[in-house]
């Protein structure tokens, strides 16, 4: 049984979109640049907040430094970082049951860390997961393994024991190079992968885990 489980967050336990673009266009409009509607918003999750104010400043108009816009963003988003995302449909009682089946589970996310600790307080999930890391609590992050790598040993786990659950490509590269298998969820933000997935390991929803888990 795999008894370390490596789970996402944005587009993977809950739907932040909402929250990101909202801060997102607020810290457009006061540059005087255009709105972006939510697809366009959800095409630039999954590569941490510094690269999403990137893709939206260079969606909008011509490329200017990024300190001031990414400053900006962040205060806006922080305040309001769980005022409308919400956990997908399932999430909350399919952790429970994960916890009571004795597994062991923790966040492994690219969000900065303030961000995803109001997330998961905000959402009434953080109970769930005693091992958290970020985007910047290493020096690097997905698709780097190393965050992989530094849960597994906070969960005090093996690799052997461990699996990855996320929607993005991030999260299978950075499962591919920890030597684990990955979950994909294909309900999640991620556009391109979603037929490249072996259906196996694919989930279209998040109460579809314990099937999946049950064979690997």
């Amino acid at each position: 049984m795999k008894t370390a489980l490596l789970i996402d967050l944005d587009g993977t336990l809950v739907d932040s979109v909402p929250d990101l673009q909202a801060a997102l266009n607020q810290m457009l409009a006061e540059i005087g640049r255009p709105a972006l509607d939510r697809e366009a918003v959800t095409g630039m999750v999954g590569d941490g907040t510094a690269r999403l104010v990137e893709r939206g400043l260079t969606a909008t108009g011509e490329p200017i430094d990024l300190d001031a816009p990414l400053a900006r963003f962040t205060d806006l988003y922080e305040a309001n970082a769980s005022r409308l995302t919400l956990p997908y449909p399932g999430v909350r009682e399919v952790l429970i049951r994960l916890r009571d089946e004795g597994r062991s589970l923790a966040v492994v996310t690219n969000k900065p860390g303030r961000a995803t600790r109001e997330v998961l307080e905000g959402v009434g999930l953080a109970e769930f997961f005693p091992v958290v890391v970020s985007g910047d609590t290493l020096p690097v992050k997905k698709p780097d393994p190393a965050p992989l790598l530094f849960a597994v040993t906070r969960l005090g786990r093996t690799l052997g024991d461990a699996v990855m659950i996320g929607d993005h490509r991030n999260d299978l590269l950075s499962a591919a190079a920890a030597g684990i298998p990955a979950i994909f969820a294909r309900y999640g933000y991620e556009r391109q992968m979603k037929e490249a997935v072996d259906p196996l390991l694919g989930i279209d929803s998040f109460d579809q885990i314990p099937g999946v888990l049950a064979r690997l």
